[in-house]
């Protein structure tokens, strides 16, 4: 009998564990914990439409390289923004497949996460540097939604003037990827933005335009120099954003030195795998002028509370959760982990190794294009990086390069597209010259391989790039690996201890799910490919989304939404078409809860929808008369509903079937935040429960991880009336019939990380889904009861319990010890302890999910250490020098000159366990002010 996934994936499994937080509970079993934490009325009647048993960890290695070997990988020449790249053995080794760092969260904590930090600070030097900007974001998602962004932030910048003259006309160079000009067409619409497509070269601006967007270099290859149509932008007060190749910045002149004002794109060709369209680092680099309207996040240096070298996230206001309502962005999760792999890409290669990269697709490029010339072919463009556009018989062309294992883009009837690499070949070279003299009927005449480069001297880069000395060091896999190793010990991971980051949902992930993301199969797939060669891919990604629809209860899914925000907005944008479809697109009112997480609000401002507060009462539910009275009154206007559940106070509504049939009787839909799926899997769900569209974060529920700050998957599950609108893709076949433009650069977004949540669903089965719930509720229940006697939990439910988390209430230490719940949470680190959730949804509280996945010994000791540390708190009381406020202590600290009133024993190894496995966080409290007011975002040492 093989081992069983459940029993390695959940933390609890010997009996007599289980039955002790059972009696701490109070509670005879785990079903009367259970009947007691959701409602009868929506628990499921019967299990869910899946296999009972799950494969074991062995079962499933088998299948799922079955399926990647599915993949048949053709040397890949498409391009469009995704390009085979020679990822470093190293990088992938230390990072992209370790714990330690994709196991991390969100670096908030920056005290101990100055590893990543300093991962993501390289990232942005290397942008910024490459770009010719001043100042750059550490990720956002992905090629397409950064050039959103772009837009947003340049119509987000409009001066007074041109807000009161309506300038609301975007011009987009009508030679750019098809999929981010869909992308634009999707975020575009709900401001009322207008899209100007056309010539670049012959456009003339009118002044109604606030910004354009051009390809840099273009999309069938063309490298044009865009200094004049920049000037006349400016000229006109627009703005002007380049998406732009960063391998191509190498050679050619930077966008900063022609005079953009934003570039945006993708560093997917540094470092990481095509794998299928994602994820890979999105970027953002612009003027510092502009830095308070840069949506996602700045990594900036500061010092800490010794005076030493600190890294953290700057500007905290980028956030754009915060904002709520009145965001420009709804950014949550970006793509940190990949960011961290160009990053370190970067550093191996050097500005040399850049150079020699790109000049080896651009002289690939150079060949050819001399080769196809001889042939009597005509090319789209004569000045071109490393792609060429050819006219030619596509049909002719395709059947011979499939013969040889090549794939070409195409265009149209007449054209053949083709992008080189850095791991082109000249045997590769030689056999597409061979394709096309066998398209003509003719022998391929041999051609001088190019040795120089041949890009315009207008074009051409003459400035340094890569400069810092970072980027110096580490040429030798030693150097890089025991780089690498040292930041790594500079974070908590997972793979030190419990995260118990409430509504984050930090769980195991299984090595058993990791693995296949290494396959071959998985990573080396365009995204463009065609369906027939991309198999195992189409049954994995059919087979998940009939998964996850039968698990949300709903009839059909999408999964290119490639964060949790994007889910969001995707959903409104569905319910947004659905009304409009029946003549009613004037319903644009969305109710949501005061509770709400503020990517709620942010997302339904993103899709151009006026919020409307729901009060919520003093147990933390929504007040339901409060939402009826609303609901009734916008009922000619309201579009929807915007509900977590269980609630972002961690209780399941009783009452959630009235909300649900107040909104539908109102005329609305229910959209229903994925984020606390984990407290219903196999219990209850929101096909069930009335709601008709969710998000899931795979990141969360279903055990993809979270990388340091992403990547994040935020697919979403639909009722049957709204399947038809679930987006589609401007190249590749997918969604509904009459489905949404993109939300996402690729057509299953970020497709490579699939493989972990099917895995985790085939390998628990219905009743190990099922029990994983009911673990994450016992695990909470258990927590609060045992914390109990120091810690109040602020909210419960009618029976007084909590479902898969609950907020710890601290709102007194200020008062009773002089002490905060920032405090607190610094002081955690000192016991090797990543905090909870802290402030939110609540002031000066922590908000505490164990999951399903840590073991009673490990809650154990996280329960040790808060009651430890409030012990403290009360022996701190009058004393300004505490062990507390001082938090975190550095090793360099406890060895040097001590002057504090406690011992040095006493700051270090509080807890006999400690001693086992002491984390030392890196530095001590950070100066976030001092980091604002001295704004620097590049690794300059």
């Amino acid at each position: 009998m093989f081992d069983k996934f459940s029993d390695r994936h959940i933390g609890v499994t010997r009996e007599n564990e289980l039955k002790a937080m059972l009696d701490t509970i109070g509670v005879g079993s785990v079903e009367e914990l259970i009947a007691q934490v959701i409602p009868q009325s929506i628990r499921l009647k019967k299990p869910l439409a899946l296999p009972a048993q799950g494969m074991s960890e062995y079962e499933f290695s088998a299948h799922i390289r079955a399926l990647a070997d599915r993949n048949r990988t053709l040397r890949s020449f498409i391009g469009m923004g995704y390009y085979p790249c020679a990822v470093p053995a190293a990088v992938s080794r230390n990072v992209f497949e370790n714990p330690a760092w994709y196991t991390s969260y969100t670096p908030y904590q920056a005290e101990i996460s100055q590893g990543r930090l300093e991962a993501l600070l390289n990232f942005q030097t290397a942008v910024i540097s490459l770009t010719g900007m001043e100042i750059g974001n550490c990720s956002l998602l992905d090629e397409g939604t950064a050039a959103a962004e772009a837009m947003l932030m340049m119509f987000a910048l409009r001066s007074r003037e041109a807000v009161r003259e309506g300038r609301n006309q975007l011009f987009v160079d009508r030679n750019i990827f098809p999929q981010t000009l869909d992308v634009l067409l999707t975020r575009s619409e709900p401001f009322g933005i207008e899209l100007i497509i056309d010539e670049y070269d012959e456009y003339e601006f009118t002044g109604k335009e606030f910004g354009a967007i051009v390809q840099y270099p273009a999309a069938n290859g063309h490298l044009r120099d865009y200094s004049d149509f920049t000037a006349a932008a400016h000229a006109k007060g627009a703005l002007v954003t380049a998406v732009a190749d960063l391998l191509a910045l190498a050679l050619v002149k930077a966008p900063g030195e022609w005079g953009a004002d934003i570039a945006v794109g993708t560093a997917q060709r540094l470092g990481t795998p095509m794998g299928f369209g994602g994820p890979a680092a999105g970027y953002m680099a612009t003027r510092e002028a502009f830095k308070r309207h840069m949506p996602g996040r700045i990594i900036g240096v500061s010092v800490d509370r010794l005076g030493n070298r600190a890294l953290r996230m700057a500007l905290q206001m980028r956030e754009q959760h915060i904002k709520r309502e009145k965001a420009t962005s709804n950014i949550c999760t970006a793509t940190a982990l990949m960011a961290s792999m160009t990053g370190f890409y970067c550093v191996y290669n050097g500005p040399e190794g850049l150079r020699r990269a790109a000049l080896t697709a651009h002289l690939a490029a150079v060949t050819v294009a001399r080769g196809l010339e001889a042939l009597g072919y005509t090319l789209a463009a004569h000045d071109f990086f490393d792609t060429l556009e050819v006219e030619a018989e596509a049909a002719v062309v395709q059947s011979l390069a499939l013969e040889q294992g090549i794939n070409f883009y195409y265009p149209s009837e007449e054209r053949v597209r083709m992008s080189f690499d850095e791991v082109t070949s000249p045997e590769e070279v030689d056999l597409v010259l061979h394709i096309f003299a066998q398209a003509k009927g003719r022998k391929a005449k041999a051609t001088k391989y190019a040795t120089e480069e041949s890009i315009p001297a207008a074009l051409r880069r003459q400035s340094n790039y890569l400069t810092e000395p970072v980027f110096h060091a580490c040429r030798s896999e030693n150097e890089l690996m025991r780089y690498i190793k040292r930041l790594e010990l500079r974070d908590i991971s997972l793979a030190n201890s419990m995260i118990s980051l409430g509504s984050c949902t930090m769980k195991l992930n299984a090595a058993a799910l990791m693995q296949p993301l290494s396959l071959a199969g998985f990573q080396n797939m365009h995204p463009f490919a065609p369906a027939d060669q991309a198999e195992g891919y189409m049954e994995l990604i059919a087979e998940l989304e009939r998964d996850l629809a039968t698990i949300t209860g709903f009839a059909a899914c999408s999964l290119q939404p490639n964060s949790g925000a994007a889910g969001e907005y995707t959903g409104l944008m569905v319910i947004r078409a659905y009304h409009q479809s029946r003549g009613q697109g004037y319903r644009n009112v969305v109710l949501i809860p005061a509770s709400a997480h503020g990517t709620n609000p942010a997302s339904a401002a993103m899709a151009g929808m006026k919020i409307v507060t729901v009060a919520c009462d003093e147990r933390g539910n929504i007040d339901v008369e409060d939402l009826e009275a609303k609901a009734r009154e916008h009922s000619s206007e309201l579009c929807g509903l915007m509900v977590t559940y269980p609630s972002t106070h961690g209780v399941f509504e009783s009452r959630i079937r009235e909300i649900v049939d107040a909104v539908h009787d109102a005329g609305g839909q229910v959209y229903m935040d994925g984020a606390n799926m984990n407290a219903q899997v196999g219990l209850t769900n929101p096909g069930y429960i009335g709601a008709d569209v969710c998000h899931l974060n795979l990141h969360k529920t279903f055990a993809m991880p979270h990388g340091g700050g992403g990547p994040g998957v935020g697919p979403i599950c639909v009722a049957e009336h709204l399947r038809p609108f679930l987006p589609s893709h401007p190249i590749v076949g997918t969604g509904g019939d009459e489905g949404i433009t993109a939300v996402a650069s690729a057509p299953w977004g970020s497709a490579m990380l699939l493989p972990i949540t099917y895995g985790y669903i085939k390998m628990l089965g219905e009743e190990g889904l099922r029990h994983a719930t009911e673990m994450a509720i016992v695990n909470a229940n258990y927590m609060s009861a045992a914390l109990a006697p120091e810690f109040r939990t602020y909210y419960s439910g009618e029976t007084g319990r909590v479902g898969h988390e609950m907020i710890l209430d601290l709102t007194h230490f200020k008062h009773d010890y002089n002490i905060d719940c920032g405090d607190i949470a610094h002081r955690l680190m000192d016991y090797g302890f990543h905090a909870p959730t802290l402030s939110f949804p609540v002031h000066e509280t922590l908000m505490v999910e164990p999951t399903e996945s840590e073991p009673k010994a490990e809650m154990d000791r996280f329960i040790e250490a808060l009651v430890q540390i409030k012990r403290e708190c009360e022996a701190a009381v009058g004393k300004a020098d505490n062990v507390v406020v001082n938090a975190p202590h550095t090793a360099v600290e406890l060895a040097g000159e001590w002057t504090h009133p406690y011992t040095r024993m006493e700051a270090a190894f509080p807890l006999e366990w400690i001693r086992q496995a002491k984390f030392f966080p890196y530095v001590s409290k950070i100066d976030n002010g001092y980091g604002d007011r001295n704004l620097c975002c590049r690794n300059l040492d």
